[in-house]
C-alpha cells in the first residue's frame, strides 16, 4: 500500500534508523552483493533489457568497488517492519557510506529520539 493509497485518518509513523557497522570481510559483503545484482538481472527479464542491463551494470561497477554500495544492495528496509502485526510499510528509502573508523563514538547520535 502506498502513501497515497492509505485511508483518510489512518496513522503513519516515520520511523527512523541508524546503524553503524563494522565491515569485517568486504571480499565476502562484495560477493553476496555481486549475487544479488546477479539475481536482479535474470528477474528482469520480459523487461527493456537493455536499460535493465545497463542500469545493471553500474550498479555491479558501484557494488564492486565501495562496500557501502554493496550493503546497501543487501538491506531492505521492508524486512524491519514485515513481521510487526498491524503494519504496512507505506514508503522508505535509505541509504549508505562510509564514515571514518571512531567517527560514531561520540555517543551524541545515540541519545537522539
Amino acid at each position: 500500500m502506498s502513501a497515497d493509497a492509505a485511508p483518510t485518518g489512518t496513522p503513519q509513523v516515520r520511523l527512523r534508523v541508524e546503524l553503524v557497522v563494522e565491515i569485517a570481510d568486504p571480499a565476502v559483503l562484495t560477493t553476496a552483493a555481486l549475487e544479488h545484482l546477479a539475481g536482479a538481472e535474470r528477474e528482469a527479464e520480459g523487461v527493456d533489457l537493455r536499460s535493465a542491463r545497463s542500469g545493471l551494470a553500474a550498479d555491479t561497477d558501484a557494488v564492486a568497488t565501495d562496500p557501502a554500495e554493496a550493503l546497501s544492495y543487501l538491506v531492505d528496509p521492508f524486512d524491519l517492519v514485515k513481521d510487526v502485526p498491524g503494519v504496512q510499510l507505506a514508503q522508505a528509502s535509505w541509504g549508505s557510506e562510509q564514515i571514518e573508523p571512531g567517527a560514531h563514538e561520540d555517543g551524541d547520535w545515540l541519545d537522539e529520539v
